[in-house]
C-alpha cells in the first residue's frame, strides 16, 4: 500500500480545476490547512481544501450574526470544498483576515515549483558527481545558500564519502546558519578523517595522522 506525500497531492490539486462556492458563485482559493485539529479532533483529514474567501459570500456576512447570537462569539464561516469532490462544509473564522496566511496562490505554486526542479537538477548533478568522484563541484554546491536545503545535505552526505583532506577547512569556516546542516557537515568531516586515518590537533587546528604524538605544525604534544 502507497502513500502520496504532500508534494504528490498538491500536483494533482494543481491540475483539478477551482471549484465554485455555491452561496456566492465565486471561484474557490487553494488553501493549505494548518497544523492544528478541526471539529472532532481528528484532524482536517486532508493537507489542502478549496475555500471561499470572498467577504461578500452570503455564508460569511451571515456567519457572525449567526454564531454571536447562537454561541455569543465573536465569529463567522467561511465556506470550504474537499478537493476532487462535491462535499462543501463550513469552517470558522474569528477575524477577516483569519485563516488567510494558509492561502496558496498562483506565486506560491510557481515558487514551489521553481524549487521542485532546482531540488530535481541539483539531485541530478551530484549523482554524476559521484560516479566521477568530483568533490569539488559537491562542495561548491554544499556552501552555496542558493541551492535547495535538501541537496545541500545530499550533498554533505557525499562529500564525507568522496571529499579530500582539503575540503575540511573550508567546511570549518564556512557559517550554514542551519542547525541540522551544520550537524551533518560535523558527520561528514569525520567520515573523511576516518579514511584517511587522520585528525584535527586541539591547539592548532592542522590536520595530522591519527596516530602522531607530536603536531608536526604546532610542536605540541597529542594524546593518542
Amino acid at each position: 500500500m502507497s502513500f502520496e506525500t504532500r508534494e504528490e497531492v498538491l500536483e494533482k490539486i494543481i491540475s483539478m480545476e477551482k471549484p465554485k462556492c455555491p452561496h456566492c458563485n465565486m471561484k474557490m482559493s487553494l488553501w493549505e490547512v494548518p497544523p492544528i485539529t478541526f471539529g472532532d479532533g481528528l484532524g482536517w483529514g486532508v493537507p489542502y481544501l478549496f475555500v471561499c474567501f470572498n467577504d461578500e459570500c452570503s455564508v460569511y456576512i451571515n456567519g457572525w450574526n449567526h454564531i454571536r447570537e447562537n454561541f455569543s462569539h465573536n465569529a463567522s464561516y467561511r465556506c470550504m470544498s474537499y478537493p476532487g469532490t462535491n462535499q462543501f462544509e463550513f469552517m470558522p473564522v474569528f477575524s477577516p483576515v483569519g485563516a488567510t496566511g494558509q492561502i496558496i496562490d498562483d506565486q506560491d505554486i510557481l515558487q514551489r515549483e521553481t524549487i521542485k526542479e532546482a531540488i530535481k537538477k541539483g539531485f541530478s548533478i551530484l549523482a554524476d558527481c559521484y560516479v566521477s568522484k568530483d568533490w569539488l563541484t559537491v562542495v561548491k554546491i554544499l556552501l552555496d545558500p542558493l541551492q535547495p536545503n535538501r541537496v545541500r545535505l545530499k550533498a554533505t552526505e557525499m562529500i564525507g564519502d568522496i571529499g579530500e583532506i582539503d575540503v575540511i577547512d573550508a567546511m570549518r569556516n564556512h557559517k550554514f546558519g542551519n542547525e541540522i546542516l551544520q550537524k551533518k557537515v560535523e558527520e561528514a568531516i569525520e567520515k573523511i578523517h576516518e579514511r584517511y586515518y587522520t585528525r584535527e590537533c586541539p591547539f592548532c587546528a592542522e590536520i595530522v595522522k591519527k596516530r602522531a604524538q607530536i603536531c608536526k605544525h604546532c610542536g605540541k604534544e597529542l594524546k593518542v
